[in-house]
């Protein structure tokens, strides 16, 4: 981008293979903001219908694009441009339900109507409403979060919490990446996740 910036996150990379491993052809996936899509590209590319909300037209006219250069153009991803809370909080009231849900909130944004969301105070009743579309048949729920002052202990205890009623294990722990050249490994955020395996 023109701010130096790769338009995914690296670092990602071993959740994107965890699910992976965890959805099966023909699951319903929901990935909120979803960004520039490579993780709506990694399960759409399994089999999995996805449905990709992100507030930024920009980044899913990016997404749009990224699956037609990854050959994945026909796959059944729904891209939508909306507010991420809203629309799992009108998922949870139509019903509905998901086999694996990704969450990457920024710490502060605006939705398409200049809605306000900031991580601290919307990521429990967000954690709360995506519990509520996973159901017995669900396999994952992946949490991210970067540049916070929140420990992966808190959000993986807020997972916990939110997925009791569910069964199935929650991680937590911090993410990095390598720097090759002098060996060291450099933080770059923390996760939660809740699975469980059939």
């Amino acid at each position: 981008t023109p701010f130096r910036h790769l338009a995914f996150f690296p670092d990602m990379a071993p959740h994107w293979a965890w699910m992976r491993e965890r959805i099966a052809p023909g699951s319903e996936a929901l990935n909120l903001f979803g960004y520039t899509g490579v993780g709506s590209l990694a399960l759409a590319a399994k089999g999995a219908a996805v449905t990709h909300v992100d507030a930024s037209k920009k980044s899913v006219e990016a997404a749009r694009a990224n699956a037609a250069l990854s050959g994945l153009a026909d796959k059944p991803i729904r891209w939508l441009v909306d507010d991420a809370a809203k629309f799992a909080a009108r998922e949870v009231r139509r019903g509905r339900r998901y086999d694996g849900i990704i969450l990457d909130p920024p710490k502060y944004g605006r939705g398409p109507a200049k809605e306000i969301w900031q991580l601290e105070t919307g990521l429990p009743g967000l954690i709360a409403d995506c519990a509520k579309l996973l159901d017995a048949d669900s396999r994952f729920l992946v949490l991210t979060v970067y540049a916070v002052r929140m420990s992966a202990l808190a959000i993986g205890e807020l997972l916990a919490q939110a997925t009791a009623h569910l069964g199935g294990e929650v991680e937590m722990g911090e993410m990095a990446v390598r720097e090759e050249a002098r060996g060291l490994t450099l933080p770059t955020a923390i996760f939660t996740r809740w699975s469980r395996r059939k």
